[in-house]
């Protein structure tokens, strides 16, 4: 029997009907509804999950005694006191030691009869055929960091023999493993770099709370360095349900006009991690490390493919540096919502158990999606940090480089000449144009 098998096999001992949802039997408040077809319970009894910030509590039972990754169920560990702030780190990205295009890669998936496949023009790559992670050596990781700066996300299909130290250890490649402030590590208790990954029947979320252009974000972008080349495998995935989403913040900068990308350029934002972890005082009092908040710009360069990208997201960042706050809030929003509504630079993937994504934190958004419940979703993501994120200046100063647009470069590359400017005269209004 698979994996998914099985958890669903446990979810289905436990009638649907009589489940503990958020303290209270679903039985319960059937027979209590009126003839109106309105609930009588008491709606300030009942604890729904924060969409924005859940990653790991289990608030109920559980998948069961027979689960196959209970050593992966989500632990908070209590604590007397909370570590000391992050160390800086030295970090040379792996990526600046590839093979232009991948090509050891590339080598490597062709002679074992696979396919690197791009899933959109500006976003998404899925490695064909039967390509195990764990045999990649040395120089394919390092090609696999520039196709992940490249693409924004990398798939690989049936990852099953890949361990959790098989994981960490290609994490580690990458960079220092982050250990989360608030998170929940598994239950084994040796793995505190490992981000459980989890929700299950007693993890509802209050659909009426959110709007779905608010979920997408980068993961913890108030630390100082933060993520940069990250890997989730899940173990366990609904049938159906519970994708994820990954959206370009290359195109997004492409996508605004030449003013506005000098605009956002010059900017700083505030990002906070106050709010993720007040979220996190009902799990555990006092948390692994506690909140700071991080000035990063607004527009990052990678430092390996030298491409701007817009490096805001609606989960951390709380405001722009100098810049009144009715400004800052129509700024911030407008960009939130061109993550989201970016179709084309946009790519969803529908997870199967053993799958893995690896994404590049620095360069994309994303979110998933949170149309699965009841169903159990259980993964581990491993999360090295990045560099210190750097600013068109601080790049093209340090580096005598000129920092990028990537749908410039990709225009170049077709021998496409660039649209003429609108002068306010000659432009018809046409959605084509």
């Amino acid at each position: 029997m698979t994996v998914a098998a099985t958890a669903s096999t446990i979810l289905e001992q436990v009638p649907i009907g009589t489940l503990k949802l958020n303290g209270h039997s679903k039985n319960e408040k059937h027979d209590n509804e009126h003839d109106s077809g309105h609930s009588s319970e008491d709606e300030e009894s009942v604890v729904f999950v924060d969409p924005y910030n859940y990653v790991g509590e289990t608030f109920g039972s559980g998948p069961g005694v027979d689960y196959p990754f209970a050593d992966f169920l989500p632990h908070n560990p209590d604590r007397t006191e909370s570590d000391p702030p992050l160390p800086y780190f030295d970090i040379e990205d792996r990526g600046l030691k590839a093979h232009p295009g991948a090509a050891r890669l590339r080598a490597f998936v062709e002679k074992r009869g696979g396919k690197v496949k791009d899933q959109l023009i500006a976003i998404g790559t899925v490695i064909e055929g039967d390509i195990k992670l764990e045999d990649l050596g040395d120089e394919e990781k390092d090609d696999l960091a520039l196709l992940v700066a490249q693409r924004g996300v990398v798939f690989f299909r049936n990852q099953h023999s890949l361990s959790i130290e098989d994981q960490r250890d290609l994490g580690k490649h990458f960079g220092p493993l982050h250990k989360h402030a608030t998170y929940a590590t598994p239950r084994r208790g040796d793995l505190d770099d490992v981000v459980v990954v989890y929700a299950d029947h007693n993890s509802r979320p209050d659909l009426y709370a959110f709007s779905r252009a608010e979920l997408f974000h980068s993961d913890v972008t108030y630390e100082v360095q933060p993520p940069g080349t990250t890997i989730l495998r899940l173990l366990t995935t609904p049938e159906v349900g519970n994708d994820t989403l990954w959206s370009s913040g290359y195109a997004v900068y492409s996508s605004l006009s030449k003013p506005m990308q000098k605009y956002l350029e010059s900017l700083t934002a505030i990002h906070s991690g106050y709010d993720q972890a007040a979220s996190r005082t009902g799990i555990s009092k006092i948390p692994r490390r506690q909140p700071i908040e991080t000035v990063h710009p607004v527009v990052r360069v990678h430092p390996v493919t030298g491409w701007k990208s817009v490096f805001i997201n609606p989960g951390f960042v709380t405001r722009l540096v100098g810049v009144p706050k009715a400004e800052s809030d129509l700024i911030l929003g407008y960009l939130k919502d061109t993550f989201a509504q970016q179709t084309d630079a946009t790519v969803r993937w529908s997870w199967q158990a053993g799958d893995v994504a690896i994404w590049d934190n620095r360069i994309v958004n994303h979110s998933a999606t949170f149309d699965a419940y009841p169903s159990l979703r259980h993964g581990l993501r491993v999360t090295p940090h990045g560099e210190a994120p750097i600013s068109v200046e601080e790049y093209e100063s340090t580096t005598g480089k000129k920092a990028k647009d990537w749908l410039e470069e990709r225009h170049k590359s077709l021998g496409i000449k660039p649209l003429a400017r609108d002068d306010g005269k000659t432009k018809k209004r046409a959605f084509r144009d």
